[in-house]
């Protein structure tokens, strides 16, 4: 009777959290916003008590894997590879957990804004080349940190659809690794798995190592630069097979029009031997010249403020920007007494008033 009663407080204050459901720790409430839904789990918006942050709750129903043996391994691979990585390019996981009453395996995740990085390229058709350069260094960083582990970790999935975006971050982040590998005892993983058109040729042989998640960047960046899915002039894998094993790129390769992003999505997806890792790529003229691609931020005359009120340069001053009209002047005064400080701003138009 008593144990009636606490769940009965329990299911009361989750209502009245707006949550319908809560992890076993009590720590997570899920909310019923649903974020995403995929073949195998579903994800929703829910909230970390603890953090006072929102996350991402990712549920599977048992019953939808439990006549495959092999979907749910790839959940377990997947929870267990999360847990042991830790980096900003890299979806973290935090909690994870069976509900034998509800028959879910539920596992708490990171939160990011935008959805994946295929459905934000769609919808910001205009893109500047650094912007591209900036998602693309982002993602190789990732890559470079799980191939550095020891034994390496492949993701061998990799592509748009499994990188996600905070959009008002301009940040990227790896995730879904499903059908990710540990290489263990030798340097080769061994099974045909993954997405066709981001399948590098020696996958499959069966016989391969990281490399194949840089022909898969490859395709991801070619996607970026073309918003085309990567051989979408074939109709069926077969036919994709056909050309991958032949050497063939897909057709949208050659409509990359900046030459210096064809050079390297190219070098990308060369032959195993001369595929370059990702710790070396991050070194591409392509991808080093980023920082030096950008405009410089608009610095602003302003004066360092005394007790007294007297001004005196903060910055340098800097030469004026021909190609904008703007001029905008800080000036202010601090009163040690009841330490404030009045600030005066004026800004001339384009007809200098």
């Amino acid at each position: 009777m008593h144990k009636t009663r606490l769940v009965g407080c329990i299911d009361g204050a989750k209502s009245q959290l707006g949550y319908v459901e809560i992890d076993p720790s009590g720590r997570y409430g899920r909310f019923r916003e649903i974020l995403g839904k995929g073949a195998m789990k579903t994800v929703y918006k829910a909230f970390d008590e603890v953090h006072g942050m929102e996350v991402a709750w990712n549920q599977v129903k048992v019953n939808d894997v439990f006549n495959s043996p092999e979907e749910l391994q790839r959940l377990y691979s997947e929870v267990h590879l999360l847990k042991s990585l830790n980096h900003e390019s890299i979806i973290r996981l935090y909690a994870a957990w069976i509900d034998i009453h509800r028959r879910t395996f539920n596992f708490i995740t990171e939160l990011v804004t935008s959805g994946n990085l295929r459905e934000y390229r769609k919808k910001y058709q205009r893109l500047d080349m650094r912007a591209i350069k900036n998602w693309a260094r982002q993602i190789l960083h990732g890559l470079a940190y799980l191939h550095e582990h020891n034994p390496p970790v492949i993701h061998r999935d990799l592509k748009c659809d499994n990188i996600f975006v905070n959009g008002h971050l301009g940040q990227v982040k790896i995730g879904d690794f499903g059908l990710a590998a540990v290489l263990r005892n030798s340097q080769h993983a061994h099974s045909v798995i993954g997405t066709p058109e981001f399948m590098a040729p020696e996958l499959y042989e069966e016989d391969y190592n990281e490399l194949v998640d840089i022909y898969a960047f490859g395709m991801c960046v070619l996607e970026m630069l073309t918003s085309e899915y990567p051989y979408s002039e074939c109709s069926n894998p077969a036919q994709i097979y056909k050309k991958v094993t032949s050497g063939k790129l897909p057709e949208a390769f050659y409509r990359i029009q900046d030459a210096e992003a064809q050079r390297f999505v190219r070098k990308c997806l060369e032959n195993v031997s001369k595929r370059l890792p990702a710790k070396e790529l991050l070194h591409d003229p392509f991808l080093a010249s980023y920082e030096e691609d950008l405009l410089p931020l608009p610095v602003v005359p302003c004066k360092k403020l005394s007790p007294k009120g007297i001004e005196a340069e903060l910055v340098p001053p800097v030469e004026a920007d021909l190609t904008r009209n703007t001029y905008m002047l800080i000036t202010g005064t601090m009163d040690p007494e009841d330490d404030t400080i009045f600030l005066k701003v004026q800004i001339s138009d384009k007809d200098g008033m």
